[in-house]
């Protein structure tokens, strides 16, 4: 037959509008996604820090004596911080913030930790409160460096002597600093295994471990540190998933104890156990030692 019948043409045609229509929807949607992907990349920064800008907190005085600290990262960004003194300390401590606010969130902290004998610092990174400059990982592990050098100049005390003390972001900063140079005890709050593993979690439908650049890789870290650890998490953590806390504190292989917060959100108050196990870990033996292993 030279010629096809013309329903056989009429048949094809619908099928051929369909495909078509859904090569174009495909292409779309393909489309939309890079312009997603690319758009998480080139705003990458943005969804991870969110800094409190001073004057914006309460900066009045604390009801114990606070000191402005000033100092410089090694890269020259003046940074800032509160220093709270302490006449005859137990235990020098340094406090690392999570990705918002600024010093101003820990003042009730700063109070409990001088009526408990401890002289502490937290600082703010940069970018955050009075704090020079601009966040990114590098910066943020270097300041972390620059403000314990700070801290034990002004306590007269070696820099692995201070006890560090970081919540969310600024638990992977302490993980950073304790695996590179040891510390007298280390206490996480709500921390995480690394920043693309929590990006992860909540867009599945990405690449992110491929294409984050911002890392704060702390599991690859946390077996370098050999000291104490004392690690809280709330069991109802809605942004750092209780399950990377976990993981994060099993692959610590030094002295350790786990205190879970039942019904604990990211930023709700620590426990009456948490203190209470905070308080002997700076207390025992004079060096931070957790008494036993957690299961």
């Amino acid at each position: 037959m030279l010629f096809r019948p013309f329903s056989a043409f009429r048949s094809r045609g619908p099928a051929r509008w369909r495909g078509g229509r859904c090569l174009r929807l495909a292409r779309q949607v393909a489309l939309f996604y890079l312009l997603v992907v690319i758009g998480m990349m080139l705003l990458e920064k943005r969804l991870i820090y969110f800094p409190a800008r001073w004057p914006q907190g309460d900066w009045s005085p604390l009801t114990v004596p606070r000191e402005d600290a000033w100092f410089a990262a090694p890269d020259g960004v003046k940074l800032h911080g509160w220093f709270v003194p302490h006449a005859q300390p137990r235990a020098v401590m340094l406090i690392a913030s999570g990705n918002a606010g600024n010093v101003t969130v820990w003042r009730d902290e700063l109070e409990w930790l001088h009526a408990h004998g401890v002289a502490a610092m937290v600082f703010d990174y940069r970018g955050y409160g009075r704090s020079e400059g601009k966040p990114d990982e590098a910066g943020l592990l270097a300041d972390a460096r620059a403000a314990r050098a700070w801290l034990a100049r002004r306590c007269g005390v070696a820099e692995t002597d201070v006890v560090l003390r970081g919540r969310s972001l600024g638990g992977a900063v302490m993980v950073d600093l304790a695996a590179a140079a040891g510390a007298r005890g280390l206490v996480l709050e709500s921390t995480f295994t690394s920043l693309p593993d929590v990006a992860a979690h909540f867009y599945f439908w990405l690449p992110v471990r491929l294409l984050m650049r911002t890392r704060f890789d702390s599991l690859s870290k946390i077996g370098r540190y050999q000291g104490p650890l004392l690690q809280s998490h709330g069991d109802a953590d809605e942004i750092v998933p209780f399950f990377l806390g976990r993981r994060l504190f099993d692959a610590a292989g030094g002295p350790k104890q786990w205190i879970t917060i039942p019904g604990g959100r990211h930023n709700d108050p620590q426990s009456v156990e948490f203190y209470q196990a905070l308080d002997r870990f700076l207390d025992s033996n004079g060096k931070g030692e957790v008494a036993g292993r957690a299961g």
